[in-house]
């Protein structure tokens, strides 16, 4: 079966949401747009990922060792090393390949030691600051640095979580491995991890815990809520970032400052999750949003109506339904635009549609029509047949007409096609539904599909 943006789970068959497990699903073919934020280890409760940023600090100040002995070719090696870790799959890249930093970049991260006689005597206590002094450091950087240090936990960690779910791993090279006890890399090392399919290239998870979109410490931050531009900036100057990195080389203490500011809010930094559902009264003015749009394209209602769709039920359906993505396709000239869902099976209606319908991903298409017709009916059968299986959904303004819901039924009759609308009433349902925290909004999914099977010849 051919899947929409493939995920671990879903290829090795593990049936549950991304909100049931507890390191960030992987996809095969792109990143997931979330770092490791060095900070959220710090802060931690945990022992353990204390012990582990304490390894991440103690390792990044060993290069302040290694360049006093005189050793700054192997500091400049090892940090160009530990920039890139495309095993974990954080970031935006839509390939999962990175680039390592080059080594004038590594020798300007190096020349902070030397510069800054707090970092040469004291070293680092929150590397990720780094940002705030090197030009295209960013936390991409940060992340796959923190990663690398504490790269032979998180395989470990790996191992772990593959054995609880039974997630098959392979004998793979790794090309590093940071030593701790050593403070060097060990070369090309055989472990036991999960593969990417596609290419065999190893997979290493790491806890949702420690992810942000943004690390606690950012540049952007710091230049947005702290930096003193008056100081560094004439009036009628271009707000320029190099000026500030610059500035911050020669002032310890704005940084300091600035990092003392940010443990000061400690408890405002959290984890961000992989998917947050909108609040009830956000979705109650979404679907008053989409009840108003007039059927059919002017003035772009069918856009409008798509956005607001996919915003309502990749909310409205999670965590039963983790979404996938919106997807455009073209047919008979026809430009088409389906929500895709991935199926966790952790309802007995969900778990049906896999097993009666082959559905490992539910497709929804979205017509902003005054109804149905059957050429549309016929379209969404033809999807049907490339690969999603044999359960489909329209999201539509009204009811199928007559004529329309016994072709559907016709068609569950000749080739055992199941395939419902939702409409505005429904919708409406769903954020009742959920504004009352008695039930569940795929509950009317399922309802409707329980009235179809009932028009159906036994």
């Amino acid at each position: 079966m051919n899947l929409i943006r493939p995920r671990l789970t879903d290829f090795h068959g593990i049936h549950k949401s991304q909100s049931d497990i507890d390191f960030a699903i992987q996809f095969f073919d792109e990143d997931i747009p979330l770092y490791v934020d060095p900070f959220l280890l710090w802060k931690s409760p945990s022992q353990q990922d204390q012990a582990l940023h304490t390894a991440i600090i103690n390792s990044f100040n060993h290069l302040n060792y290694l360049v006093k002995k005189r050793r700054s070719e192997d500091a400049i090696a090892t940090l160009i090393e530990i920039s890139e870790c495309q095993e974990v799959g954080l970031g935006v890249s839509k390939t999962r390949k990175g680039v390592k930093i080059g080594k004038g970049q590594a020798e300007q991260i190096l020349q902070l030691f030397h510069d800054i006689p707090e970092y040469s005597q004291f070293g680092f206590t929150h590397f990720e600051v780094i940002q705030l002094y090197i030009s295209g450091i960013s936390k991409d950087r940060v992340s796959d640095i923190a990663c690398n240090y504490i790269k032979s936990f998180l395989i470990d960690y790996t191992i772990e979580q593959c054995e609880s779910l039974r997630i098959p791993v392979e004998g793979v090279i790794l090309d590093s491995i940071y030593n701790y006890k050593s403070n060097a890399l060990d070369l090309n090392q055989k472990v036991y991890l999960p593969v990417n399919p596609i290419n065999k290239e190893p997979i290493i998870f790491t806890p949702k815990r420690w992810l942000r979109l943004n690390p606690w410490i950012n540049f952007e931050d710091y230049f947005q809520s702290y930096c003193p531009r008056d100081e560094i900036f004439n009036p009628d100057e271009p707000q320029e970032r190099v000026k500030v990195l610059n500035y911050n080389r020669e002032h310890y203490g704005a940084v300091q400052g600035y990092i003392e500011y940010k443990t000061r809010n400690i408890d405002d930094c959290t984890n961000d999750p992989l998917f947050s559902q909108i609040p009830t009264l956000s979705a109650k003015r979404k679907l008053d949003q989409l009840i108003k749009l007039p059927t059919g394209k002017e003035n772009g209602a069918d856009l409008k109506y798509e956005d607001l769709s996919a915003s309502l039920l990749s909310s409205l359906f999670y965590p039963h339904l983790d979404f996938a993505q919106t997807q455009s396709r073209t047919e008979s000239g026809r430009h088409i635009r389906d929500l895709v869902f991935y199926n966790n099976r952790d309802v007995d209606f969900l778990d049906e549609i896999f097993s009666e319908y082959g559905n490992r991903q539910l497709v929804v298409e979205m017509k902003n029509v005054k109804a149905i017709e059957r050429d549309h009916v016929n379209q969404l059968n033809r999807y049907l047949q490339s690969g999603f299986g044999s359960f489909g959904v329209f999201l539509t303004r009204h009811e199928l007409p007559k004529a329309i819901y016994q072709n559907t039924i016709d068609l569950w009759s000749s080739q055992r096609k199941c395939i419902i609308a939702l409409t505005d009433e429904d919708l409406k349902l769903m954020v009742q539904v959920c504004e009352s925290k008695q039930r569940v909004p795929i509950e009317v999914l399922k309802k409707k599909y329980i009235e179809f099977r009932r028009s159906c010849p036994s």
